[in-house]
């Protein structure tokens, strides 16, 4: 593989920025910003400036020239509707990531920042007479809707049930595996569950994911930091319950649910030691957080009449064997079980650049809400 890749993930707290040349990761940095200073903007989208000379003085300091760029990678932001791919960060697609339609996170900054540091380069390569444009894309959104319409049925005609997954990181071990067995992604049918601090369960078919969870949005199984799917009436009587705003009621589905619900921490593996030590409510929600996600794996392979190629576990808690192979105990009667520890997204960001820069991969373009 040939060229370099700038590879940039903005999070709520940190900026992950991921160097590579020829193939090669050079560095990977995360860049942890002060949290007083980002209390002082009203919007995570103020902060556009402010991790922009974060990440250019970074860049600087490490003798990165500008223009050796090639493709500078972004980690996606909440737009929609859109399909999964790479896509050229254009107007269109800025003007999406700044209205924030379908949520304000820190992620929606990326692209931003992308596209203005792709600008630098190519400045610089203009200035120096080198040949070739830098590109600023995107890859795998995680509202990325290609759903099949009867999935996106709900029980109501007000409550249709909409896409937020890892499609980044998710799509990544598909294709990993489909080269591991010599085969085509496109022809392989694929569930993979990504388990972390949020938990989604995508369902690949055809080169698609053509059923998922909304893993930000109160859907799918319980995760160390999200309650996933919950009764509708207990829910109901809380939200009217008069001790609660309409915020407190989200952040306890999303941020404050699952363990940290249970025993106020988002870190697994003290759960897990605790369970393994004899500590009965922590092996209780351990098994309780196991089967969560083996049911819904289960209930994915439905869309494809249990016809499902392999099984794929990954995420940061796929670190865990114990847990894999609770899991897989559950659910490989469906399918071979596969585990990925991790989430790979610089990584898998880097891949989709080097694809873009072999034509491998076709580029695509935001179209807009039509």
């Amino acid at each position: 593989m040939s060229g370099v890749i700038l590879a940039l993930n903005t999070g709520s707290t940190s900026t992950k920025i991921g160097y590579y040349d020829s193939g090669v990761k050079v560095f990977e940095e995360n860049i942890l910003h002060d949290l007083e200073k980002l209390s002082g903007f009203d919007s995570v989208m103020e902060q556009e400036s402010m991790r922009l000379s974060t990440i250019t003085e970074f860049l600087v300091s490490k003798g990165i020239r500008f223009s050796e760029i090639d493709v500078v990678m972004a980690r996606s932001g909440l737009v929609t509707p859109i399909e999964t791919g790479v896509y050229e960060i254009t107007d269109p697609l800025k003007e999406a990531l700044r209205a924030c339609r379908n949520g304000v996170h820190a992620c929606n900054l990326c692209g931003l920042i992308a596209a203005t540091i792709a600008g630098y380069a190519n400045e610089e390569r203009a200035g120096k007479g080198i040949p070739g444009v830098c590109r600023a894309c995107i890859a795998d959104p995680p509202m990325a809707d290609e759903m099949i319409p009867e999935a996106k049925l709900g029980g109501i005609p007000e409550f249709r049930r909409r896409p937020l997954c890892h499609a980044l990181n998710s799509r990544a071990v598909v294709r990993h595996y489909a080269e591991a067995e010599g085969r085509n992604p496109e022809d392989v049918t694929a569930i993979v569950a990504h388990i972390g601090g949020g938990t989604s369960v995508t369902l690949h078919s055809g080169g698609r994911i053509i059923d998922t969870n909304d893993a930000l949005g109160g859907d799918g199984p319980l995760s160390t930091e999200r309650a996933g799917t919950v009764p509708a009436f207990p829910l109901i009587e809380m939200c009217f319950s008069g001790k609660y705003t309409k915020e407190e009621i989200k952040r306890k589905l999303v941020g404050r649910g699952g363990a940290v619900a249970y025993f106020g921490t988002n870190d697994f593996r003290s759960i897990a030691e605790k369970a393994e030590a004899g500590d009965e409510e922590a092996a209780m929600f351990v098994e309780g957080f196991c089967l969560s996600i083996a049911k819904y794996i289960a209930s994915l392979s439905a869309d494809v009449s249990g016809k499902v190629d392999v099984i794929i576990l990954t995420g940061g808690i796929a670190w865990n064997a114990s847990l894999m192979e609770k899991i897989s105990g559950r659910i490989s009667f469906i399918a071979p079980v596969k585990v990925y520890p991790g989430g790979n997204e610089m990584d898998s960001l880097a891949e989709n650049g080097y694809a873009v820069l072999s034509g491998k991969m076709p580029v695509k373009y935001y179209q807009g809400i039509q």
